[in-house]
Formats: C-alpha cells, sequence, structure tokens
C-alpha cells in the first residue's frame, strides 16, 4: 500500500511539473515595433480661435520618421486619395502634395497612415479649412490701400534747360494728363 500511495504522489507531482513548465514563455521571442511619427505639417491646421483657411489648391509637406515604410504611405482628405511624392533620406521621408481643387471652400481632414518598417501601423490627420477662393484666403495687391506718393526732389535746372515737369502718381483706371510745354 505504501508504494501504491508513493506512486500516486508521483504521478501528481509530474502532473504538476509539467503544467508549469508548459506556462514558460521566452519574453525575447517578442519583438517591439517603433511607431512612425509625423512631424513639421506645412500648412495652419483650423483651430476655433484664429479660424485661419489655406488658400485652394495649395501646396503642403509633412516629415515621417526614417523606420516608416513610404511604400505604404496612404494620404487622403473627404475620402479621396490625395497624391504625394517622396523625399528620402537617412533620417525622415519627406512627403509633398497639393491640395486638390475640389476641396475649395470646404472643411477637409488630410489623413496619414503608414506602417513601419517592422510591421506597426500610426495615423496622423490635420484639419483645414480651405479658403473659396484666392483673394480669400490672402489679401490681393489690388485691394490694399495705395501707398502714399513720395513728392520728387526737385531739381534746379541749369541755364538752358527747361525744367522738369513734376513726377505724378497715375491711377490704372485714368488716362495720364499732358505734361505743361
Amino acid at each position: 500500500m505504501k508504494t501504491r500511495i508513493i506512486k500516486c504522489a508521483s504521478v501528481i507531482a509530474i502532473l504538476l511539473a509539467a503544467q508549469t513548465a508548459g506556462a514558460y514563455q521566452d519574453e525575447k521571442t517578442e519583438v517591439l515595433c517603433k511607431d512612425p511619427k509625423f512631424t513639421d505639417f506645412t500648412l495652419k491646421e483650423y483651430v476655433e480661435p484664429e479660424k485661419i483657411e489655406v488658400p485652394p489648391e495649395s501646396a503642403f509637406e509633412f516629415k515621417v520618421s526614417a523606420w516608416s515604410n513610404p511604400a505604404t504611405l496612404r494620404l487622403t482628405g473627404k475620402n479621396e486619395n490625395i497624391p504625394f511624392t517622396v523625399e528620402s533620406t537617412s533620417s525622415f521621408h519627406r512627403i509633398k502634395a497639393k491640395l486638390p481643387a475640389s476641396f475649395t471652400g470646404k472643411f477637409v481632414r488630410i489623413n496619414a497612415a503608414v506602417k513601419a518598417v517592422l510591421g506597426c501601423e500610426e495615423k496622423k490627420g490635420w484639419l483645414i479649412k480651405v479658403a473659396e477662393g484666392a483673394a480669400a484666403a490672402a489679401p490681393s495687391p489690388e485691394a490694399a490701400e495705395p501707398a502714399p506718393a513720395t513728392p520728387a526732389a526737385e531739381a534746379k535746372p541749369q541755364a538752358g534747360e527747361t525744367p522738369a515737369a513734376p513726377a505724378a502718381t497715375i491711377e490704372p483706371a485714368q488716362p495720364a494728363a499732358p505734361a505743361p510745354q
């Protein structure tokens, strides 16, 4: 009977030891992925107090970290793909693109997604407001106040010369007055 108890205890001990050994996992096989980083977005983001608008069809760019795979980059706005180019260096990838004309006068969230070389993915988005026209985003030169004309220095005529007519500011919509004879 003693031998029978010893055999049962041995079987139980072996079973318990086998379960503990099966629970062991090697942590070294787990690969950590470094998420891509987005930086240096060149368009002004739309924020409530400032309400800055960008001109239609504006060119923009941003950088993505070097450990990202630029072949996996997706760039969209309003569910529309935005064409882009990639310039790569050893420390980052520069993404250059232009806003499509269809975004004129709209709020647009530009979404970018890219995978790292090791497989993890990162997403980033920027909210912008595209102006109705080029004049709405930046004041046009015609709308600006004309600068006051500076008086020309009057030169004294030499003996035998006729005096020069003073310089005049000519408005584009008015014909110039004839110079006195």
